[in-house]
């Protein structure tokens, strides 16, 4: 098992939208690690529902977690770009744990680090890249979800050292399990976007609960909560950035998120695309191998076309991505490009994956099959990190100079 390379940090962008060497053994590394150790969970995973606990501790152990944090702070110290290939190799063999992987390194571990203050990423970061702790993001509240900065309803407010968090959070990514969220809430309501600050809450504050694990249709065993906060007391050390300065963390932070999801859909289409070409090489009918029928071998083409157009658009904008400075995000041909990239690469993933299910045929809409874990996960994709709705908003926005 190869992990991300200690002594070199940051690989670079790649030449010509191909991996070097080194990135190339990164992946491999991160495949073969998540073929060997997370592949055989991922069926009592979706089946059950189920967390393997003991999963981020060895991925910590291996050197897959903090991937973008120094290793002063216990992390691997590469760049965004390398990350990315690390979750599209564990996300071809178990991509539930996949989502849960970037919902810890990326929405939270990173960004603690990009914006937190010193004591702060001391005090965090050590545990979150070990895999002693597991992160997560609160941001989505229920009736505020594509609207989430502008229909922002949870607040906190100032009472002497420590904050007083009220409202709830909804469709959080690893919220039944985590030990640390990054929360965001209106410090100065009056103020909109502008008064949103963010904090970092520990489960074991008071007044801070899990309401209800939410039951999924796809990406089962990555956990997902609803969290709630009744006057829930937090540090006022605790607050990420200036108060009223969160909108900036939100902004970068979904941007990175966004060239994230992207090697997520191509780990999972990169595996639908092995699995039809093994089936139809296996499957007899009339005689003869459903791959020798000229309308196989087109869904064949067609779903290699999407597969290599995904990896080459995600990592063209990983890498326009990779010296994102603080605060830079949300505006911009960054801005964009992001929505553009994981609204491009979920969409190619849902129809490689409608292609696998029906080279599969009837063993393809058996709930038990690989190919039917893939495909319940599509339209997640298809849905977080703002809707492709709002993705083609962000786009022709910035086209028409309304960013």
């Amino acid at each position: 098992m190869s992990a991300p390379n200690r002594t070199h940090g940051s690989a670079g962008p790649p030449m010509a939208y191909e991996l070097t060497e080194e990135q190339q053994a990164m992946l491999d590394g991160a495949s073969d690690y998540a073929e060997r150790e997370l592949y055989p969970l991922a069926a009592r995973m979706d089946t059950e529902e189920w967390w393997p606990a003991e999963a981020f501790a060895a991925l910590g152990k291996t050197g897959y977690l903090g991937a973008t944090v120094p290793e002063a702070y216990g992390g691997a110290g590469v760049d965004l770009f390398s990350s990315g290939l690390v979750l599209q190799g564990l996300s071809r063999w178990n991509h539930a744990l996949g989502l849960a992987w970037v919902a810890h390194d990326n929405l939270c571990v990173n960004n603690i680090y990009r914006n937190a203050d010193e004591a702060l990423r001391r005090k965090y970061l050590p545990g979150l890249c070990s895999g002693a702790l597991v992160g997560a993001l609160g941001l989505t509240e229920p009736g505020a979800g594509s609207d989430a900065l502008g229909s922002m309803r949870t607040t906190a407010r100032r009472n002497g050292d420590h904050y007083l968090l009220n409202g709830g959070k909804i469709y959080i990514t690893n919220g039944p399990v985590a030990d640390v969220v990054l929360v965001y809430a209106k410090t100065q309501p009056e103020r909109g976007a502008q008064g949103i600050s963010a904090f970092i809450v520990e489960k074991g504050f008071p007044g801070f609960r899990v309401a209800q694990k939410l039951t999924k249709m796809g990406f089962r065993g990555s956990q997902t909560a609803e969290l709630v906060f009744e006057d829930c007391r937090v540090p006022a050390a605790n607050l990420v950035g200036a108060e009223n300065g969160g909108v900036a963390v939100v902004m970068s932070g979904l941007d990175l998120e966004r060239a994230m999801i992207a090697p997520l859909c191509l780990g999972i289409a990169e595996r639908a695309l092995q699995l039809a070409l093994d089936y139809a090489q296996s499957r007899q009918q009339f005689g003869r191998r459903i791959a020798d029928f000229q309308m196989i071998q087109a869904k064949l083409a067609e779903m290699y076309v999407a597969v290599e157009t995904m990896r080459t658009f995600t990592y063209r904008v990983l890498a326009a991505a990779n010296d994102l400075e603080v605060g830079g995000g949300g505006r911009g041909r960054i801005h964009a490009l992001t929505a553009a990239s994981v609204m491009y690469a979920s969409e190619a993933m849902a129809r490689v994956l409608a292609d696998a299910v029906q080279i599969h045929g009837g063993n393809g809409y058996i709930w038990e099959s690989e190919v039917n874990r893939l495909f319940r996960a599509t339209k997640l994709l298809e849905i977080g990190a703002g809707t492709t709705e709002v993705r083609k908003l962000i786009i022709s926005g910035e086209l028409l100079g309304r960013g």
